[in-house]
């Protein structure tokens, strides 16, 4: 995403004070339930793998891609994630990413961070597995059932996520139903496209070279340094290319540019790497690789140390 870009996440100013801490609330309850589950779920197999994924999903959320109409899209991860570690462990690696996005990056607002993280790391993660699990049992585990799965997890993940968005909007006053559900519900029609293709591209690819890693549950995979390694590799690449992002607006900030409550967008009250560019660069593609990188430790760093910790506060009880 360049550094021009305003927005990606919910900002404050979007939603109602009293919704916004209605939504905290039912983050913090979700994502406490996802901590105590995930110790008793997490195995070998997912603990690095969930630092890597985490590491790849941020990257590659910097990369917009330009959708018809004037707008762009990127890739969420929530549907991915969920396929690749179960639903539980997702919501970690999903809560990691949107976290850091908000308090290192400044995108998304502080009081905001509740919706962003019920809409991305709850809601596209639990749809998106869902759908998956319901293509798998329709097809009854048929060659394509995973790619086609794949496809429609990815896609309904990102319109379920983008309506829920419009409703929150609704009742904060924001922006009325009948014009914020079908300006949110259409655009992210396409955008869920491209996450749609993303996923996957992505589990065609491991189902080419890994297709361990597809099998949730499984004890730790031979070979898991190349996993690290690989997975790393592809997240740093994805920063060095951010710059190459389009600059369109995303679909959130085009649906309020185009419907009159973008300026309801509040400053963030603090800076520390605004909107993906490193402070003091001059290069402003310098600054965005530079943003990407940090942010690539940092998210491997944390979604890391949470899987470890679970896994051993398991292991110990």
């Amino acid at each position: 995403m360049p550094a021009q870009a305003i927005l990606m996440h919910i900002p404050d100013g979007f939603l109602s004070v009293p919704l916004s801490v209605l939504l905290w609330l039912v983050a913090i309850a979700g994502i406490g339930y996802a901590l105590w589950r995930s110790g008793q779920d997490l195995g070998e197999r997912q603990v690095p793998l969930m630092g890597v994924l985490a590491a790849v999903i941020f990257a590659g959320q910097m990369l917009n891609f330009s959708v018809t109409g004037g707008t762009s899209g990127h890739l969420v991860g929530g549907a991915l994630a969920a396929i690749l570690l179960g639903p539980w462990a997702a919501m970690l690696v999903m809560t990691s990413v949107v976290s850091i996005q908000a308090l290192l990056f400044q995108d998304g607002g502080l009081l905001a961070l509740g919706a962003n993280l019920v809409n991305m790391a709850i809601l596209s993660v639990w749809v998106g597995y869902a759908a998956y699990q319901t293509v798998q049992k329709l097809l009854g585990g048929r060659s394509g059932s995973v790619l086609g799965g794949g496809f429609v997890a990815g896609w309904l993940s990102i319109v379920i996520s983008a309506l829920a968005v419009a409703l929150q909007l609704a009742v904060s006053g924001t922006s009325p139903a009948n014009v914020a559900v079908p300006a949110m519900g259409g655009i992210h029609l396409l955008i869920g496209i491209g996450e749609g293709l993303i996923t996957f591209g992505a589990l065609a690819f491991l189902s080419a070279t890994r297709r361990d890693l597809l099998k949730m549950g499984e004890a730790r995979p031979a070979g898991s340094t190349a996993v690290w390694i690989g997975g790393l590799v592809l997240a740093a690449l994805f920063a060095i290319a951010s710059p190459l992002a389009s600059s369109r607006p995303d679909g959130l900030e085009w649906v309020a540019g185009q419907k009159g409550f973008l300026t309801a967008t509040r400053d963030p009250v603090y800076n520390l790497i605004p909107n993906y560019a490193f402070p003091g660069i001059g290069s402003e593609a310098v600054a965005t690789i530079l943003a990407g990188i940090v942010g690539v430790i940092v998210v491997f760093s944390v979604a890391l140390a949470v899987a470890y910790a679970r896994r051993h506060r398991e292991a110990e009880a």
